[in-house]
């Protein structure tokens, strides 16, 4: 690379985790709300955050792309550092989605509690047959026909 261009590489860098930065505060903030829908119940909230969550991971990985393409024109491999800083949101924003991940499956568990005891089976622990069929046990069995 010719040393003219390199400062028009460092601005591009820049404005790339620039952006980064812009979309992780943004997808901690559709995990928060992620997280209010699921204490409240709220489908259509959830739904909309979901769909936010998912724009933005898509964004964040583009723009990681998009990131890791300019440092690969760049001679000089060094470090950005505003880089630390976008991998401690990178895991903050992952501590948000397992606590979130971690409330879906404490009511799935509710759930299927509830419905073992609706229908009188043991919460799916059954067994498989021999074509892969999963059968569980009702609580009760007619033992004799009258």
């Amino acid at each position: 690379m010719t040393l003219p261009l390199r400062p028009e590489l460092d601005q591009a860098i820049a404005a790339v985790l620039g952006d980064m930065r812009l979309a992780l505060e943004l997808l901690a903030q559709a995990l928060e709300d992620e997280r209010a829908a699921l204490v409240a119940a709220d489908t259509v909230a959830l739904g909309q955050a979901g769909t936010r969550k998912q724009a933005l991971m898509q964004q964040l990985e583009q723009l990681d792309a998009e990131r890791r393409h300019l440092a690969g024109e760049s001679i000089e491999a060094r470090p950005d550092p505003a880089w630390p800083s976008i991998v401690q949101s990178l895991q903050h924003c992952h501590q948000l989605n397992q606590r979130n991940g971690s409330i879906v499956n404490q009511r799935l568990q509710m759930v299927r509690q509830a419905l073992a005891v609706l229908t009188g089976t043991d919460g799916g622990k059954g067994l498989y047959d021999r074509s892969g069929e999963l059968h569980t046990t009702g609580r009760s069995r007619p033992l004799a026909a009258a």
